[in-house]
């Protein structure tokens, strides 16, 4: 448990939560948007955040919606990752999600508190970068509807008090061809090596990384590279590895060298299997 008191609220409407998180950042308060809880429990046990207010938006109907319309596939960002483990209308985000962590967590981790937290993996944002989706958000000045690859740079842009309220994807983007790789350095849960997933849209690979820099990214220079089919696969690999932002990670859990290696064989696989190679 998190040592120390705090507020607990419980909105049931978007307009509220957002209003409880203006109050109480005028009363001084440091409150936090809780989904699952799952980030905030571990750092709080950790005093690495010490939040005096809770607002849990899981029982607001648009942060739990999962459902086609005509043309999208709306995802709210309450629902738990374990969700798509059974229901698999989003292939990409299923199988990204049921490698994220061992299934006792992906019981409670969701996909909203994954793309918004503080851990740098946070592999759950990769589909939603390769398919444009759209992040609908609340906050002081209403609804706000923008693509996810203009509001994610190293971590999602959100202002202050604002809530990633659901995702929607265009359904031709949801049913593309699509393959996931993760790679860990031991064990079949944990932290990965490399996350890498991809998206065949029209004959062109989308690619978006997570466990090479220290945040999550899709790289559209990259893109370019692989797509090139004038030129070698090995040629294009070599040449898309040097377009990784810097720095590329080196820690415990795997050399800068040993990514790198790792790296060059799952985009080999992903292109062979995607593309025309």
């Amino acid at each position: 448990m998190i040592a120390h008191d705090f507020d607990y609220y419980e909105p049931v409407k978007i307009e509220e939560s957002v209003q409880l998180y203006r109050n109480l950042k005028e009363a001084g308060k440091a409150p936090y948007y809780f989904s699952g809880g799952t980030e905030i429990i571990t750092l709080g046990r950790l005093n690495l955040v010490k939040p005096d207010a809770i607002i849990d938006i899981k029982k607001i109907p648009e942060c739990n919606q999962f459902g086609f319309d005509q043309d999208h596939l709306f995802i709210g960002a309450a629902l738990r990752l374990n969700e798509f483990e059974r229901n698999r209308s989003f292939p990409l985000l299923s199988s990204v999600a049921k490698e994220i962590a061992d299934h006792t967590s992906n019981n409670t981790i969701t996909v909203g508190g994954n793309i918004c937290g503080q851990i740098y993996y946070r592999e759950a944002v990769l589909p939603f970068l390769l398919a444009d989706s759209i992040c609908i958000t609340a906050g002081n000045s209403g609804l706000k509807m923008r693509n996810i690859n203009d509001m994610f740079d190293q971590h999602l842009l959100l202002e202050d008090g604002e809530l990633l309220v659901s995702l929607a994807t265009k359904k031709e983007y949801v049913k593309a061809k699509s393959i996931s790789i993760k790679i860990r350095q031991q064990w079949n849960t944990g932290y990965p090596l490399v996350t890498v997933a991809a998206l065949n849209i029209e004959g062109f690979i989308r690619v978006a990384f997570s466990g090479v820099c220290p945040f999550p990214f899709r790289s559209e220079s990259m893109e370019q590279i692989l797509n090139d089919r004038n030129v070698s696969l090995k040629e294009r690999i070599a040449a898309a590895l040097q377009k990784i932002p810097d720095p590329v990670l080196d820690d415990i859990e795997g050399s800068k060298t040993y990514r790198l290696f790792v790296l060059k064989d799952i985009l080999t696989k992903i292109v062979k299997k995607l593309g025309d190679d």
